[in-house]
């Protein structure tokens, strides 16, 4: 086993109409990191599927799933993980699974992804504590829930023992976190560069990217212009360019775009750029003389002065701070299975 422990047990709960990748991304994740191979243990987490019968129950999606134990009959776990979908919603199912994580209260976590709150929130261990859900749901959770202060924005939130997530793929970033306590960030991280995820997010970070916020926001006008941004950071997006790709003059699209997104072209692109450099400093994959050009930059001192501005820190000390072993030691099959 690694490091000559025991694997921590992690109790997944399924029902009738769970978001499948709530549950399923979950699993994976954890048993990647465990450095498990098909049809054997993984080393470091020894998953479960629990259900209220030990019949087969169908996602939301129409997947059909197979428990291995009911609830009843369950083990003792580490951690329990309560996932999301309309089946939880509905109140028998509710209860049953509230009452049963009450009768848990003392495992060591207990994470709800998505949807997956209603259940843990209907326990009442989450009263007067910090949550997170999906943002299209947090409103009607917070009225079911008054006594839990949900926060629409964040990824995933701690509070004590108990963790909650956004929707779908936050339950990932969420594992990883998790994971990352129990084994440190290489091990996280290499979880993460091996289910191929874009970066491994902070509980702290939005819902939405930034793209993702500009985009749901955008009229026909403007709706593919990030989308060009993104893909070119290196090209010259000046005003005039902007302007030319929407059809508008260069007043005309200031203007507009000043109205709707309450921050000018110009300083938007920088905080596209920026975010790009910082996750490439987070990487460790690229040297830092060359991000500022890559990222559409003029120098390395315009650079620097700009990364300091909006986060306080040069970009060496980011690096410093945040990157990961794995930029030293890129032998992911190693770190999962050490």
């Amino acid at each position: 086993m690694a490091n000559g422990q025991s694997p921590k047990h992690i109790g997944i709960l399924g029902f009738e109409g769970v978001a499948a990748l709530d549950l399923t991304g979950v699993l994976d994740a954890f048993f990647i990191a465990g450095g498990g191979m098909w049809r054997q243990p993984s080393e470091r987490y020894a998953t479960h599927v629990i259900a209220i019968s030990e019949s087969g129950f169908i996602a939301e999606s129409g997947l059909r799933l197979h428990p291995d134990v009911a609830l009843e009959k369950a083990p003792p776990f580490d951690t329990i993980v309560v996932p999301g979908g309309p089946g939880l919603r509905q109140d028998a199912t509710n209860a049953a699974i509230a009452q049963w994580l009450r009768a848990r209260a003392d495992t060591r976590r207990i994470v709800s992804v998505c949807t997956g709150l209603y259940g843990l929130a209907a326990s009442g261990m989450l009263d007067g504590r910090h949550a997170t859900t999906h943002w299209r749901y947090a409103g009607d959770a917070q009225r079911r829930f008054p006594k839990v202060k949900v926060d629409p924005d964040a990824i995933f939130i701690k509070d004590g023992k108990f963790y909650s997530s956004a929707g779908m793929t936050a339950g990932i970033d969420l594992a990883l976190a998790l994971i990352e306590e129990d084994y440190g960030p290489a091990v996280s991280l290499a979880t993460a560069r091996q289910m191929v995820v874009y970066m491994k997010r902070s509980g702290g970070q939005l819902q939405y990217s930034e793209p993702l916020r500009f985009q749901t926001r955008a009229g026909d006008r403007f709706c593919d212009l990030v989308a060009h941004i993104v893909g070119d950071l290196a090209a010259d997006w000046s005003i005039e360019t902007m302007a030319a790709r929407t059809g508008l003059s260069g007043r005309q699209f200031t203007r507009r775009f000043n109205v709707a997104f309450g921050i000018s072209p110009a300083a938007y692109v920088e905080r596209l750029r920026l975010d790009e450099a910082r996750r490439r400093l987070a990487s460790g994959t690229d040297k830092l003389a060359g991000i500022a050009h890559a990222v559409g930059f003029a120098s390395d001192d315009a650079f620097r002065r700009a990364f300091e501005r909006r986060f306080g820190v040069t970009p060496s000390a980011y690096r410093n701070q945040f990157s990961s072993p794995l930029s030293k030691e890129r032998d992911d099959e190693a770190v999962l299975h050490s």
